[in-house]
């Protein structure tokens, strides 16, 4: 079973001539793990609101979990020393194995974690049934 990240970690900071850093898109910290009932992907995203989330069902098994995550704690004027926590617009993008059922995937955001459980595709009936035919005219 393999999933593929297709979005990287692209985080940079650079400093204008104001002393403020630069904003690019960033991606969370992600843990992608099955358990008996599914699939489970949990993102680290703490200072958020669910309201700022939107996660996505793309062709095939690929799911976009995107947002904005803002900066609401920061003084007017500061000049960073250290700054290690990413704000702005992020996006994570995954491919996710076959065998699972994102049409049937749900959601949950607390305590700064976003988890999606994606339960297993439902298996075809493996007993022989018949089909109907009708009378043509």
């Amino acid at each position: 079973m393999a999933v593929t990240k297709v979005s990287s970690t692209t985080h940079f900071f650079q400093h204008h001539g104001s002393g403020e850093p630069a904003t690019g898109r960033w991606t969370p910290n992600t843990d992608i793990y099955v358990t008996e009932t599914g699939l489970v992907i949990k993102a680290e995203l703490a200072g958020m609101k669910s309201d700022s989330l939107e996660i996505t069902v793309e062709e095939g098994q690929r799911l976009r979990i995107n947002g904005i995550r803002p900066d609401c704690c920061r003084a007017p004027k500061c000049s960073f020393l250290v700054m290690e926590i990413s704000y702005g617009p992020f996006e994570t993008v995954l491919d996710l194995p076959a065998g699972y059922d994102l049409s049937r995937a749900k959601a949950i955001y607390m305590n700064g974690f976003l988890r999606v459980d994606v339960p297993p595709a439902q298996k075809p009936q493996s007993k022989a049934t018949k089909v109907p035919i009708t009378e043509g005219v």
